[in-house]
């Protein structure tokens, strides 16, 4: 993996298959199956996602222009690891509705 962030808590890398310039995942390292099986004990965790997002954005240079977080919930979703993760997505226009 090409790691972009790391601390005690996240591990943020750019995705193997990226669908625009700028695609990192933010990657908790505790484990969390999807968002559906998150519980209050883990909302500082998920604010520090979207944080490390924004800071990712920022370093990117693509704060100003925008960006899209994007968190998968289950197979219709597109969610195809089960482990939590945040996709950042940048640097080109994204169209809506996405999918």
């Amino acid at each position: 993996a090409s790691i972009v962030y790391e601390d005690e808590q996240l591990l943020a890398f750019n995705d193997i298959s990226p669908q625009a310039p700028t695609h990192v995942l933010v990657v908790p390292k505790a484990h969390v199956a999807t968002l559906n099986d998150a519980e209050p004990s883990h909302d500082a965790l998920l604010g520090a996602m979207v944080r490390c997002a924004a800071a990712i954005a920022r370093e990117r240079g693509i704060d100003a222009s925008g960006y899209r977080t994007v968190f998968n919930t289950n197979r219709d979703a597109g969610q195809t690891v089960f482990h939590i993760h945040l996709h950042v997505l940048g640097g080109r226009s994204l169209g809506w509705p996405p999918g």
